[in-house]
């Protein structure tokens, strides 16, 4: 009860001080300066404290529409649910991926339906022998879906989801797998969703200072200097081959492994989990290919689709065509070619082999889809958050109060913290790459002279690393939120559990990467110090997962 009278006190206070403090003034030219960063606060705020993920991105949306039209409350819930709730949805783009996550829900519904999940979960478990080997596989599979982060969440998750529970992994490590791979490898592939916008920011801001560069050139050398994203997925890996764990994804793991509890008591995932392993008692009709067919259907309409939307068909079929077609590509447009495709090769394997009739088929569908429902309607907040924040200034405010006095020794590092500040707090990491590029790009240039040196490229993979950090670590985050609802796992405890891995990631990162790479250090050598020390740091302060172990300590306490 003291704690819903102190949120109550919490949401008037800021409201009196929306209503009656923040600047007034046209929604175009007013400077709402440390006020800006009320919505996205709130938001994040009230999302820990009531574990109500919509309700809190709602009302940062609202507290942040509000402040926009001049304090007036009854304008600022109307626009809301009009200009920015009904704007997101109406934005090609998110509209786009929208359809393609419930479709995708849909042909995941039909496999599950099928016993096609069931079947993967029984093969690999003749190999899988135990929890080690099933975090592996997982962290491979993400590896593999490289090309797209919405891909890579939505295929790995639902299809490793019944191994992992059946080798009592809790959810929440599911989660920080599937979310701690997906961003970081597609961030970096050499063709990919990502790289056409992350190149077309690149050549704007060196086009803008008048130099003349081959923007792939410098996005290929900027990857060594992505510290976040290799030691994110060198971490995964550690975890999972050491069996050690620490802070709260310590504590899921030991109540997974000792109760045999995946979710904690009164978790709400975000995915219907009732009827994953359908009721089909004839062995013959438990086919992996019931699963593979779909999914690699799935994959390769996939890159098909994104080398048709790019102009594949009007460029040579070279590498240096393939990846100009996938950079020009419209993603959610290609998944939603993917995703139906796959849908439809779906229902016609369960319909020919006569698992499902066709009445049957579409209800599976139906419900695959209807158990991403709340995730889509998240999404949609997200996006509108996202939009509100830009609209009051929060990201150019948070930019603004530090980049006045950047030392060229610490440029890497403090690029790195504000990429990782505005990414946390706005929630997206292509809007924070969008914001922070044609700044960096310029302030590292001014020191190096224009040459393409450690510092630019050290400034230039903080920007992009520091993005996928703060992304990682935000409760708004689109792809938090997907990976959340992938894995079937409550979302504010995906959160709680991840933020201490993804905060030892980035410490380190910063500590041998973007420090030393001011003070001119090979990335080399960075890289090598930082993988040690992710080791020692899991080895010396992590605790055993093993089951033996566990028990024995159990005992010991007992």
């Amino acid at each position: 009860m003291k704690r819903i009278w102190t949120i109550v006190f919490i949401f008037v206070f800021l409201l009196l001080v929306v209503m009656f403090v923040t600047p007034k003034g046209s929604d175009e030219n007013v400077d709402f300066g440390v006020y800006s960063l009320i919505p996205p606060l709130v938001a994040i705020l009230l999302a820990f404290l009531t574990k109500q993920v919509i309700l809190s991105l709602f009302i940062g949306v609202f507290f942040g529409a509000t402040m926009v039209y001049d304090g007036n409350i009854f304008y600022g819930f109307l626009r809301t649910l009009d200009k920015y709730m009904l704007g997101s949805v109406a934005d090609s783009w998110n509209a786009g991926i929208l359809i393609f996550t419930l479709t995708i829900g849909g042909m995941v519904g039909v496999i599950s339906k099928m016993g096609g999940t069931q079947a993967i979960a029984e093969v690999l478990a003749k190999k899988v022998k135990n929890s080690r080997s099933a975090q592996l596989s997982t962290w491979l599979m993400g590896l593999f879906v490289f090309f797209d982060d919405y891909s890579n969440t939505l295929i790995v998750g639902p299809t490793m989801r019944p191994l992992t529970d059946k080798m009592t992994i809790s959810r929440e490590k599911l989660s920080y797998i599937v979310d701690s791979t997906a961003a970081p490898v597609t961030g970096m592939a050499l063709i990919s969703t990502w790289v056409g916008y992350e190149l077309g920011l690149i050549n704007e801001s060196f086009k803008n200072l008048g130099i003349e560069v081959n923007s792939y050139d410098v996005f290929v050398k900027s990857i060594p200097y992505r510290f976040y994203d290799i030691f994110a997925l060198v971490m995964v890996f550690l975890i999972a081959w050491l069996m050690r764990d620490f802070g709260p994804m310590y504590k899921a793991e030991k109540r997974a492994r000792l109760m045999g509890k995946v979710l904690a008591d009164g978790a709400t995932p975000l995915a219907a989990t009732n009827n994953e392993i359908p009721n089909i008692k004839e062995a013959d009709k438990l086919r992996v290919s019931n699963a593979v067919v779909p999914i690699l259907t799935l994959v390769i309409v996939g890159f098909v689709g994104l080398w048709y939307s790019g102009g594949g068909t009007e460029q040579p079929f070279t590498f240096e065509g393939v990846r100009k077609a996938f950079g020009d590509s419209d993603a959610s447009v290609a998944l939603i070619w993917a995703s139906a495709l796959a849908s439809m090769v779906a229902i016609v394997m369960a319909i020919s082999q006569k698992i499902l009739g066709l009445n049957e088929a579409i209800e599976a569908w139906v419900d695959g889809a209807k158990s991403l429902v709340i995730t889509a309607v998240i999404l949609t907040l997200a996006w509108s958050l996202g939009t509100v924040t830009s609209d009051v200034g929060t990201a150019d405010y948070l930019v603004k109060i530090v980049t006045d006095t950047l030392p060229v020794m610490l440029l890497p590092f403090l690029v790195f913290i504000i990429s990782s500040v505005v990414s946390f707090a706005t929630g997206t990491s292509w809007g924070t790459m969008a914001i922070m590029i044609p700044l960096a790009i310029p302030l590292a240039s001014a020191y190096t002279g224009g040459s393409i040196d450690g510092i630019l490229l050290g400034t230039l993979g903080a920007v992009l690393a520091g993005s996928i950090f703060g992304d990682h670590s935000s409760p708004i985050s689109d792809t938090t939120i997907l990976s959340s609802m992938a894995s079937a796992s409550d979302h504010i405890d995906h959160v709680k559990t991840q933020i201490p891995y993804a905060l030892t990631t980035a410490i380190v990162a910063s500590a041998v990467g973007y420090i030393p790479i001011g003070l001119g250090m090979s990335p080399f050598i960075s890289l090598v110090l930082g993988i040690v020390i992710i080791w020692a740091i899991i080895r010396f302060y992590g605790k055993s997962t093993n089951i033996d172990d566990l028990r024995k300590l159990e005992e010991n306490i007992d």
